[in-house]
C-alpha cells in the first residue's frame, strides 16, 4: 500500500477563520482518512465494492448527522464543521462521502425537521451510531430534474398506507435498514415515509456496470403493495419543498466535499511535477505546468472562501436555496475541471489506479449531475436573479 501523502493546499490562510473547534474536528477526519480509506479505496473501488468495514470510524468522526443535536445521538456541531467533515472524507473518496451526506442530509435531517419526537428518538440515535444505515428515495425511472412528476404513491386503507412504486438511483439501498421515501398521496400532495427493510413487498436490487462511485453502493427501492405504519409519516412538513429543503442540507456538503477531492488532485499533480524529470529538469520548472498548477490553487482558494461564507450564511439561518445552488454549481465543477488538468500533468501514469485522480475524475462525473445537474443549478441561479423560471 502507498502511504498517504496528501498535504491540504491554503493559499489564503483560511485556518486563521477557523475555530480551534473546527480544526480539531477537520483534522481528525483528516487523520482517520488517512489511515482507514486512503489504504483501501483503490481496491474497493476496482472491485466495485463499498467498504462497509468503515462505517463505525465515520460515526466516530461525526460523519453522520454532525449537527443534529446531542439528545437524539448527533454531535450538536455547526455547519462549517459539517462541511469540513464532508470535504475530508471526499478527499478520500466522493462515493464515502455520499454514503455519509445521505445518512446525515437525507435521512437524519428529515426525520428531525420533519418528524414526530417518537421517530427522532426511535431512529435518530441508531443512525448516528452507524448501527443502522439509511437511505433517501425521490429520483425515479421517469422523473429526475422534475420530481414533482413523481408517480410512487401510497393510498389510506385505514389502519395503514399502502405504498406502490419505484425509485432510482438510490445511494445506500442496497444494505439500508430505512428509507425516506417521497410519494404522492390520493390528492397528489408529496409526503415523506419511513419504510423499513422487511416490510412485505419492499426490495432494494443493486445497480451494477457503473463506471463512477464504483466504492459506493447504489441501487433501487421498489415498492409492492407495501403495508407502511401509519406511525411511519412524516407529519410536520409536505409538498416538493419538504425533499427540496433535504437536498439543500446535502447540496451544502457537497460544496465542501469536492474541494477534497480537487484538493487531492492539485496535491498528488504538484508532488509529481516537482519528482518527475524531463528534458533534465523537473516538470514543475515548465510553464504549462506552472500555468496548471497556478490556475488550481486559485480555483480551489476561491471555492474555499465560497464554501465558508455560505457555512457562516447557514449558521445564521441565511443561506438560501440559490445561494447554496451556486455553490455546489461551482465548486463541483472547480473540482472536475482540475482533475482533468492534474490528469494531464501526471501524463499516461494519471490514468492508473496507483494514484486518486482517475477515479476521483470518474466519482465527479455523478457528483456534478446528482443533487441537481448543473443545468439545472443554473437556471435556479437564473431563476433567482431574474425573477423569471427557466425550467420549461
Amino acid at each position: 500500500m502507498k502511504p498517504d501523502l496528501f498535504e491540504a493546499p491554503d493559499y489564503y490562510n483560511l485556518d486563521d477563520l477557523l475555530s480551534e473547534e473546527h480544526i480539531l474536528i477537520r483534522d481528525t477526519a483528516r487523520q482517520w482518512v488517512k489511515r482507514e480509506v486512503s489504504p483501501i479505496i483503490e481496491d474497493y473501488a476496482q472491485k466495485a465494492e463499498f467498504p462497509k468495514q468503515i462505517i463505525n470510524g465515520l460515526a466516530e468522526i461525526g460523519a453522520f448527522g454532525p449537527y443534529i443535536p446531542m439528545e437524539y445521538g448527533g454531535a450538536g456541531l455547526d455547519q462549517i464543521s459539517y462541511g469540513l467533515i464532508m470535504q475530508e472524507i471526499e478527499r478520500g473518496d466522493s462515493g464515502v462521502r455520499s454514503t455519509a451526506s445521505v445518512q446525515s442530509s437525507l435521512v437524519m435531517y428529515p426525520i428531525f425537521a420533519y418528524g414526530t419526537e417518537d421517530q427522532r428518538k426511535k431512529y435518530l440515535p441508531k443512525l448516528a451510531s452507524g448501527e443502522i444505515m439509511g437511505c433517501f428515495g425521490l429520483t425515479e425511472p421517469n422523473h429526475g430534474s422534475n420530481p414533482n412528476g413523481m408517480e410512487t404513491k401510497y393510498k389510506d386503507m385505514g389502519d395503514h398506507y399502502l405504498l406502490n412504486g419505484a425509485k432510482l438511483w438510490i445511494s445506500n439501498s442496497p444494505f439500508a435498514d430505512i428509507a425516506v421515501v417521497w410519494a404522492k398521496n390520493e390528492e397528489g400532495r408529496i409526503h415523506g415515509l419511513i419504510v423499513e427493510r422487511g416490510m412485505e413487498g419492499f426490495s432494494t436490487p443493486t445497480t451494477h456496470n457503473k463506471w463512477s462511485l464504483r466504492a459506493s453502493a447504489t441501487g433501487e427501492l421498489i415498492f409492492d403493495n407495501v403495508k407502511v405504519p401509519k406511525e411511519n409519516l412524516l407529519p410536520n412538513k409536505s409538498g416538493l419543498g419538504a425533499p427540496l429543503g433535504c437536498l439543500d442540507s446535502a447540496r451544502y456538503g457537497i460544496s465542501w466535499g469536492a474541494i477534497g477531492a480537487a484538493m487531492d488532485c492539485y496535491n498528488t499533480a504538484l508532488r509529481y511535477a516537482k519528482e518527475r524529470i524531463q528534458f533534465g529538469k523537473p516538470i514543475a520548472a515548465t510553464q504549462l505546468q506552472q500555468k496548471k498548477l497556478a490556475e488550481m490553487i486559485t480555483e480551489i482558494t476561491k471555492a474555499q472562501l465560497l464554501a465558508f461564507r455560505l457555512g457562516q450564511l447557514k449558521n445564521e439561518g441565511k443561506a438560501t436555496t440559490a445561494q447554496i445552488s451556486m455553490a455546489k454549481r461551482n465548486n463541483v465543477d472547480m473540482a472536475l475541471k482540475i482533475a482533468r488538468e492534474a490528469r494531464q500533468v501526471l501524463g499516461a501514469m494519471g490514468i492508473s489506479g496507483e494514484y486518486s485522480i482517475m477515479r476521483h475524475m470518474m466519482n465527479l462525473e455523478s457528483v456534478i449531475t446528482y443533487e441537481g445537474t448543473h443545468d439545472i443549478h443554473l437556471l435556479i441561479t437564473g431563476a433567482d436573479i431574474t425573477g423569471l423560471p427557466a425550467f420549461k
